[in-house]
């Protein structure tokens, strides 16, 4: 876990440090996957429709931060007081950098003449896709901390991947994001999970109560 985190880590700083300095080819790159998506968006508005109904309702960052609180809750309720509240201040912390990083780097999001959605705040990192691998993460984590079984686990795997790859393109496709912003919260929000894992493991409670399997 310790090689992961730091690579997490230097990958995150270098693709933040890209942004912030307005390095051209990434900026050019940026520019290429943004131009070729809105015009496929613009040509078919009923997929856009449907983008716009999985980016806002489906994967939500509010749809991943209820998730989170329903395993909470269900933490809690085991007797898992410590591990709830571990969970809910990763999430918490997991907003705070990502709100934190968009107003200190202040990117302007893609603008269009003709735009097919609208979203708010600076570009980078993309909230949703960060907030997804962040929920998705934790709850991977804690499947495999309560010993789930093999085809839980297998379609809890599919599910997140699906989950946090198709957050990303429908950000991207609706045109409200660059691509880096995107790489940008999937390698913040998994540098967060693996942090927390790693502290967790380290300093947090010892082992699960009660042993049972999901």
């Amino acid at each position: 876990m310790i090689a992961a985190l730091s690579v997490l880590a230097v990958l995150s700083a270098v693709l933040l440090a890209l942004v912030a300095a307005e390095w051209a080819p990434l900026l050019a790159y940026d520019r290429e996957v943004a131009d070729v998506l809105h015009r496929k968006a613009v040509k078919d508005p009923g997929f856009a429709r449907l983008n716009r109904v999985l980016s806002d309702w489906v994967w939500d960052p509010w749809t991943m931060r209820i998730m989170l609180a329903l395993a909470t809750g269900w933490l809690w309720w085991r007797g898992e007081r410590v591990l709830a509240g571990w969970v809910v201040v990763t999430g918490v912390v997991g907003t705070v950098v990502q709100q934190g990083l968009k107003a200190a780097v202040g990117r302007d999001r893609p603008r269009w003449p003709d735009p097919v959605d609208s979203a708010h705040y600076a570009a980078f990192p993309s909230g949703h896709a960060m907030t997804a691998v962040v929920a998705f993460g934790l709850l991977l984590w804690l499947l495999r901390r309560f010993g789930a079984r093999a085809p839980v686990w297998r379609a809890a795997l599919a599910v997140a991947a699906v989950s946090v790859v198709g957050v990303g393109v429908t950000r991207l496709y609706l045109g409200v994001h660059w691509f880096s912003d995107v790489v940008g919260g999937w390698l913040l929000g998994a540098l967060v999970v693996a942090l927390s894992v790693t502290l967790y493991e380290r300093c947090g409670s010892g082992g699960v109560r009660g042993g049972s399997r999901i």
